[in-house]
């Protein structure tokens, strides 16, 4: 791999993410995999799925968990329903994250990542101790298969992201970061937000969006890359300056309109890639 290879978020079947041919078709080369439906994440479609990436000279890079019942249909709502922080599905939750990451072991994958939900501020707060055992036992179980666990920036602030990830006490626990969530969740300035979470990003996503009028209220909107208040030019430079090479990774969700997806992809990547020519030596 080289240094900010370009890579979208992709998916096998009826999950989040566009469908592999997208990538190929792009000529994207990595892709961070959003995990497939339960009942097909089996050694057969790992070796299978295996044998298209390495048709395709695509490289895997993180593994995603998600869970029946989320939803991001309003801020209260994501509050109630996203992550291992909803307490009545989160020992089911934790069960199947540990069964995705046992497939992404198959997929010889050594990154799980996922949105945890929503931290309860107030460390003293039981809750808040429940959801660092949860996380530590999910990082150990990660570690036995050779995993680091990224969470998604959204819905913490840098501040009590960081806290929390002190908090679980886990050397394989870092961030996998999305500018534009900070901005649709009202939760800091982005950059200023990279910049004191640094040595923990480990993996990004490439998106873009619009401040709410009612920050931490309302959603913002999502925007084309380059199209939102991110300003990816000074987003890449920071990457740059906190002495991140990973992927450069696209996420732009509207499966329901998958030319203008698909298109939109193809923009991302031609920016990111102009980008990258800028601001690395």
């Amino acid at each position: 791999m080289s240094d900010w290879d370009i890579g979208v978020f992709a998916s096998i079947d009826a999950g989040l993410g566009v469908h592999l041919d997208v990538a190929r078709e792009l000529g994207i080369p990595t892709i961070q995999l959003h995990a497939p439906h339960q009942e097909t994440r089996t050694a057969e479609a790992a070796t299978r799925f295996l044998d298209q990436l390495n048709q395709q000279g695509i490289i895997l890079t993180a593994v995603f968990g998600g869970f029946a019942g989320e939803s991001y249909a309003d801020i209260p709502t994501v509050e109630q329903t996203v992550g291992l922080v909803p307490s009545s599905t989160r020992d089911m939750r934790l069960a199947e994250m540990k069964e995705i990451s046992d497939f992404a072991k198959l997929l010889q994958c050594g990154v799980i990542a996922l949105h945890l939900g929503f931290v309860p501020h107030e460390t003293s707060d039981p809750e808040y101790l429940s959801v660092v055992t949860v996380t530590r036992d999910l990082c150990d179980h990660a570690q036995k298969n050779g995993q680091n666990l990224h969470l998604e920036t959204g819905q913490e602030t840098a501040e009590g992201l960081l806290q929390f990830i002190s908090d679980v006490d886990r050397d394989n626990l870092f961030v996998n970061f999305d500018p534009a969530n900070m901005i649709l969740y009202g939760t800091g300035e982005p950059i200023e937000a990279l910049e004191k979470i640094g040595p923990l990003v480990k993996s990004v996503h490439c998106k873009d969006a619009t401040w709410s009028e009612n920050p931490g209220i309302d959603w913002g909107e999502e925007k084309p890359l380059g199209e939102g208040q991110v300003d990816m030019h000074r987003y890449l430079s920071a990457l740059k300056s906190i002495g991140y090479r990973g992927p450069l990774t696209i996420e732009r969700e509207i499966p329901q309109e998958p030319i203008r997806q698909k298109s939109e992809i193809k923009h991302a990547a031609d920016l990111l890639t102009q980008l990258r020519e800028q601001i690395l030596d």
